[in-house]
């Protein structure tokens, strides 16, 4: 929270000391310290932009800056100052209580391409001493490192002393600016029922300054660790980058789910990368890795995915009849009006809302408050706590599935009952689902109830450790069967989708026999069922396991399967929710390339940390689902987050790509003091619409500032002009282009804070000879977290001869349109110079201001125009929208 606005009061001190005033400035820089900066070949100077900051409670005073650097031919330290510049105008952090002054300097590529290191001092006249940043803060030196024309060739360049194990061939990467190769060694078979385990060393990576690994941070999911220096990961890795100190990175993937190999990596005492591989068949088994070096980690990151579906493809093992009844499956089943509820319907989840002691009447009760307070839901997940159980009483891991009915103390009319109650009175929810978990339960399957009864069981051992011990499951050849008929029993009953979770239990079998038995043939007879009966509407959980990964989540020839993307939310942890959205982003670089729509997991809306977790999952491009408890809802946190349709159906506003960890920080690690910076993109159905979108959060234990440049956000492009829209403020920047002297925004954030930043490329028109230059950009929804994914299209027509311009909104949701036009007109002569029309009619005139929040947006009430037009949804599920200037 900002401190109040002391620009109005006298001055109170007296007396003010150069030191005083120092203690209250803060020095941010672009390039950033404490990070790397890559250089790319071609770039021949590098700008730096500095901003000081001292607080409007002392006067305002001048500055000098100095950039400290090892850049010159001898590398010796030596300074270069800083030259005070304009200040640009709104930046998209308008604290009013803070003065701001620029400065910037142009440093020359260096002709050696050694890194470079840089720090900066300033202070407030040339009789003072100077300040070093450091000593006020942890920011550490910046880095500098310089890309060559002309990359090493050979995989001995990037991996020193690889084992003479592994065979390697350079193979033709599909990725731009990028080298690959597959790297195989022998496993050792497994002998009766132990696997075969083998380790062969890939040496330690050359040159490289930080790594980045997604590791197993326990059984069921991957988390983002990092270093500098030695790889010393504490968890066993299934990807790991490295960042060399040539600006190239070098990407190794362990491929696992061909044959019966799990490969993973784990470091040795000197920092080698050791490939330590299990192998449950009774046959010689094969480690697969792929090792990829580009200019950018995406590329790389591409290349050795690309391939591993590639590899995957090659050693498919499904059967003739598996692969026809899921071609058959795909398409008779997927219809897309599903796909539009599923993926971007409201998803009440009755997990934390509702507790373990789950009955109908709670749902019900649930249900009817959601509706009394006009919050309409689209899909209902009725989570952990329906299933018939044994061992009441005992721990969760002890209890085994017995029927598939629900349970009768809390069900007593069976599931049917319920499911068909909830249809009748709440007709908006499309979808329900349940909740089962891959084996049926915690603990398997009851050896005393009914499904033990009608079908074959085996008892398996598990690995030790919180699930460990031993219990009972459907054996290998009556799997497809009880999941054919279970989900047969579930669309009889009204259930139409499920979430299966606890499928990392297929990684816990102990004993190699049933590791064969079970990994792929409980993975397929799931994938067949939940396609025949419930098309996509099926929620994998847990399954972040490397043999899901790239056996069921990898390949293409199925619809996108909603992937849980993380661990779960705990609501009354507060030290896990900044890391719930660190370790999302960090995964989706790898999930982003699977099959799947990664799934952030529920949250609440009325949490201490609620908006920071609506933020995430509205960038995510994701679902979203809320846990509320009853009653407990933040009707204005989910305004922000969802439109309605001219059908009056709910829809969230999700970008229709994955939001994750934009590629400048790849390599910063949870305790850095840096935002996380979540990138995506939207692009509308026609051509002429595609924004950028960066959620900016403040996972740390203090209040952060950093200039943000434009070159953080995806996709945006060199000769055009952009401008930067914040959410929630709604401040827009001056327009920029990526050559601009100030394409950067200033931001602070609190703990807790976070911020929507959208960059938008303008339309640039001058409808006539005399008129001046118009710049438009369609805005989206304001209001909304992510209004610009409600924008289908923006085609804008220009009539010169007349001097008209006219822009052609295409939304898929009702709201407040809002759009950008640098020569809008003031409120007191808007209607002379502007019309809205909505299907070829007026809107009325009370629904067309200028915004509130900036004298450049036309804000447009298209939700009250189409209301109070009586106007109603024809064939199509969009409305067009057009403003016509002049």
């Amino acid at each position: 929270m900002d401190a109040p606005v002391l620009a109005n009061k006298p001055f109170q001190l007296r007396f003010v000391r150069a030191a005083q005033m120092l203690l209250f400035s803060n020095a941010l820089c672009d390039p950033p310290l404490g990070q790397v900066t890559i250089i790319n070949p071609d770039q021949e100077k590098i700008t730096f932009t500095v901003l000081l900051e001292s607080s409007k409670s002392f006067p305002e005073q001048g500055w000098e800056a100095v950039l400290w650097h090892n850049g010159h031919g001898d590398r010796q330290w030596k300074e270069l100052t800083l030259q005070e510049t304009e200040n640009p105008e709104a930046p998209a952090d308008s604290r009013p209580q803070v003065y701001r002054r620029w400065f910037s300097v142009i440093l020359k590529r260096p002709s050696r391409l050694d890194p470079i290191q840089f720090t900066l001092k300033y202070r407030l006249c040339s009789d003072d001493t100077w300040k070093w940043v450091n000593e006020h803060s942890n920011l550490k030196d910046g880095e500098l490192y310089f890309q060559s024309q002309t990359p090493p060739e050979d995989l001995v360049n990037y991996l020193k002393d690889y084992s003479p194990d592994f065979s390697i061939d350079q193979v033709e990467s599909e990725a731009p600016h990028t080298q690959l190769w597959s790297l195989t060694s022998s496993v050792k078979a497994a002998e009766g029922k132990v696997s075969g385990i083998t380790e062969t060393s890939l040496g330690i990576p050359r040159s490289f300054g930080r790594w980045f690994s997604l590791v197993r941070i326990w059984s069921p999911w991957l988390a983002p660790r990092h270093g500098q220096g030695r790889f010393s990961p504490h968890e066993d890795a299934v990807l790991s980058s490295f960042l060399r100190m040539d600006g190239l990175h070098l990407v190794l993937l362990a491929v696992s789910g061909v044959d019966e190999v799990l490969t993973v990596f784990k470091p040795d005492t000197y920092g080698n990368v050791i490939a330590h591989s299990r192998n449950d068949s009774t046959r010689l088994g094969q480690a697969r890795v792929l090792a990829a070096v580009g200019t950018t980690f995406n590329f790389a990151l591409a290349a050795v995915m690309y391939h591993a579906r590639k590899v995957v493809r090659g050693y498919d093992t499904m059967s003739q009849d598996i692969k026809a009844e899921m071609k058959t499956a795909v398409e008779k089943n997927v219809r897309a009006e599903w796909m539009e509820n599923w993926y971007d319907g409201l998803t009440y989840c009755t997990w934390n809302a509702l507790g373990q002691d789950l009955n109908e009447q709670r749902i019900f009760d649930a249900l009817d408050i959601l509706k009394e307070q006009g919050i309409q839901i689209t899909n209902l997940i009725i989570d952990d706590n329906w299933q018939s159980l044994d061992n009441q009483g005992q721990s969760q891991f002890q209890r085994g599935w017995t029927d598939f009915d629900a349970h009768k103390e809390g069900f007593p009319n069976g599931l049917k009952h319920t499911a068909l109650t909830i249809r009748n009175k709440h007709p908006n929810i499309q979808h329900i689902a349940v909740w089962h978990a891959i084996l049926g339960y915690w603990g398997g399957i009851s050896p005393n109830g009914n499904i033990a009864k009608n079908y074959k069981t085996r008892e398996v051992r598990k690995s030790k450790g919180l699930a460990g011990g031993t219990m009972t499951v459907v054996d290998e050849e009556d799997v497809a069967r009880m999941y054919d008929d279970f989900y047969k029993f579930l669309l009889a009953s009204g259930i139409d989708s499920v979430k299966t979770d606890a499928q990392f239990f297929l990684d816990l079998m102990d004993d190699a026999d049933d590791g064969r038995r079970f990994m792929k043939n409980y993975q397929d007879a799931w994938t067949i069922a939940s396609l025949r009966y419930f098309s996509i509407k099926a929620i994998s959980c847990m399954s972040q396991i490397p043999q899901i990964l790239f056996h069921t989540q990898l390949p293409t020839n199925k619809p996108r399967l909603m992937v849980r993307n993380s661990d779960d939310f705990f609501p009354d942890v507060p030290s896990s929710h900044p890391f719930h959205i660190f370790t999302n982003a960090f995964n989706a670089l790898l999930t982003s390339h699977l099959n799947v729509l990664p799934d952030w997991d529920m949250f609440q809306t009325s949490h201490p940390y609620s908006s920071f977790h609506a933020a995430a999952r509205c960038i995510s491009g994701g679902p979203i689902y809320i846990t509320d408890h009853p009653g407990q809802h933040s009707l204005p946190l989910i305004a922000s987050m969802t439109a309605r349709t001219i059908r009056n159906t709910t829809r969230i506003l999700r970008p229709n790509s994955i939001g994750k960890t934009i590629e400048s920080g790849v390599y910063t690690p949870y305790e850095s003091l840096y935002f996380l910076k979540v990138g995506t993109y939207h692009t509308g159905s026609t051509s002429d619409y595609g924004v950028s979108i960066l959620g900016v959060f403040n996972v740390s234990e203090q209040s952060l500032a950093e200039l943000v440049p434009l070159r953080d956000f995806n996709g945006v492009k060199d000769g055009k002009e952009y401008i930067i829209r914040a959410h929630p403020s709604g401040d827009i920047s001056p327009s920029m282009s990526l050559a601009s002297d100030f394409s950067m925004v200033n931001l602070a954030l609190d703990t807790k804070g976070w911020n929507i930043l959208t960059a938008y490329p303008l339309y640039t028109t001058t409808p006539s000879s005399s008129a001046e230059r118009t710049d438009i950009a369609v805005l989206g929804l304001l209001g909304k977290m992510t209004g610009a994914a409600a924008v289908v299209g923006t085609p804008v027509f220009e009539y010169r001869g007349i001097g008209i311009v006219r822009v052609n909104a295409v939304l898929k949701v009702l709201g407040v349109l809002g759009i950008y036009i640098s020569t809008l007109p003031p409120a007191e002569t808007l209607h002379e110079h502007t019309m809205v029309l909505i299907r070829d009619q007026p809107v009325p005139a009370h629904c067309v201001k200028v915004a509130d929040e900036n004298e450049k947006v036309l804000a447009i009430d298209v939700e009250t125009a189409w209301r109070e037009m009586g106007l109603e949804a024809g064939w199509g599920n969009e409305v067009e929208v057009d403003v016509i200037m002049r």
